[in-house]
């Protein structure tokens, strides 16, 4: 996935040519922003669409017009046998989905647009996607483990111990995080406004007493040194007096996480998980988890039920013949015969024979 603000790959084709690949993408771009599509999906087509424009050119294709089914075909077994060049690892699944998805889109905009006689990609499969649990999920005793690692005698450290709180009580996203404001935050009735989350939603999710009472602090003592004029507004901000960048809150994070020495690794996110996980195991509703989270889908929250294990371990307990111990001994060691009732000899009964 492409880091936030660059751009990996130049445009592809020559962007003087009004039926070229370069001036249909922009087009398409300038189409998503007009019609409200969100500005990290505006850039991740950006993306996509000029790495398949650079894979066309080399093969001397610069227009949407001569590409073909079995050209779209080609370019997804090239992205199945493509390597990353960090680790030499293959591109996964969820990242060819996304990509053929934007070709998708792209063809199915020009052929509305009649920029092309029909669609090349309308029969394009993209692969399955695999939905896999969360790596890691800490318990109640490691969050604290890692909340306690910031230094809150340190003006940054308190900072960060107040983002860590907010992670772990709300579990909002770490762009979500980063675009919080002062206004979004009512300490009197412990509510956070979340405004325009994934896919441009706002919701209300409600914050814990010791997150408000750290982001109290934080606002009182830390944010006016960090604060410079005109004030943004935004609640958690950078030594340099700007607002906190994602990729930035990442980092330190993991940097927490990492300084905790639990075997574990993440960092926003992880916080995400562990809210999700910790609440349902608690007894929460999962639709009240997927309101937190901001999920459409009731099906993206329910992975959480499956890690989730406090629950059905305990009917596994209750239920399963061989799950204890004691249970599992009591059925397979004999009772002990009462005092003075005649056993039998370690070879079992004496069977009838002649005498000898």
């Amino acid at each position: 996935m492409p880091r936030r603000g660059a751009r990996l790959r130049p445009v592809a084709g020559a962007p003087g040519d009004p039926r070229g690949m370069a001036r249909a993408i922009a087009e398409h771009l300038a189409w998503l922003r007009l019609h409200n599509y969100s500005p990290r999906t505006v850039r991740m087509r950006d993306f996509y669409l000029n790495a398949f424009a650079a894979w066309l050119e080399e093969r001397g294709v610069t227009r949407p017009t001569d590409v073909t089914k079995p050209m779209l075909e080609r370019y997804q077994r090239h992205l199945f046998h493509q390597r990353k060049v960090a680790d030499g690892k293959p591109l996964s699944f969820s990242f060819q989905h996304q990509h053929l998805c934007a070709l998708r889109g792209f063809f199915r905009w020009a052929a509305r647009q009649n920029r092309i006689l029909y669609n090349p990609a309308s029969e394009l499969e993209p692969p399955r996607r695999v939905h896999r649990l969360p790596r890691h999920v800490l318990t109640v005793s490691e969050v604290e483990q890692v909340l306690a690692q910031p230094d809150v005698t340190d003006s940054l450290g308190l900072r960060d111990r107040a983002m860590l709180e907010t992670l772990y009580s709300t579990g909002m996203r770490r762009s979500e995080l980063c675009t919080l404001t002062l206004v979004d935050l009512d300490s009197e009735r412990g509510t956070a406004l979340i405004r325009q989350g994934k896919g441009q939603r706002d919701r209300m999710v409600p914050i814990g007493e010791r997150a408000i009472a750290w982001v109290d602090r934080y606002v009182t003592e830390v944010r006016p040194l960090l604060v410079v004029e005109p004030d943004p507004g935004v609640l958690f901000l950078a030594a340099t007096g700007e607002a906190v960048g994602p990729d930035w809150l990442s980092r330190i994070t993991h940097r927490y996480v990492d300084r905790a020495a639990l075997g574990k690794q993440g960092s926003c996110h992880l916080f995400r998980h562990t809210m999700a996980t910790l609440m349902l195991e608690g007894g929460a509703d999962v639709r009240y988890i997927q309101q937190m989270l901001g999920h459409a889908r009731l099906e993206t929250t329910e992975v959480y039920t499956h890690v989730a294990i406090r629950q059905l371990k305990a009917v596994h307990t209750a239920t399963h013949p061989g799950a204890t111990l004691r249970r599992h001994l009591s059925a397979s060691i004999p009772p002990t015969p009462p005092v003075g009732c005649p056993q039998e000899p370690p070879g079992g009964p004496e069977r009838d024979g002649p005498d000898r």
